[in-house]
């Protein structure tokens, strides 16, 4: 409730809120993906491949090596 000039407690609790409702929002859209390197390592290897810069049998060197 709102007395004169001064903000009741409620209105500090409910800006609160919508503060960290905010910041929580903005953090999910900017926040990067998870992503696992070995597969970035992988997709990279692949595109090697697919673009002639590696043979198939380094291609597969390569990959069992990731994996292992």
């Amino acid at each position: 409730m709102m007395t004169g000039w001064t903000m009741g407690a409620e209105a500090w609790i409910w800006m609160a809120a919508w503060a960290f409702v905010l910041v929580f929002v903005v953090w999910l859209l900017v926040r990067e993906p998870h992503r696992d390197e070995r597969q970035d390592a992988l997709e990279t290897l692949r595109g090697r491949l697919a673009r002639g810069e590696i043979t198939p049998e380094e291609f597969e060197r390569a990959r069992h090596l990731l994996e292992s």
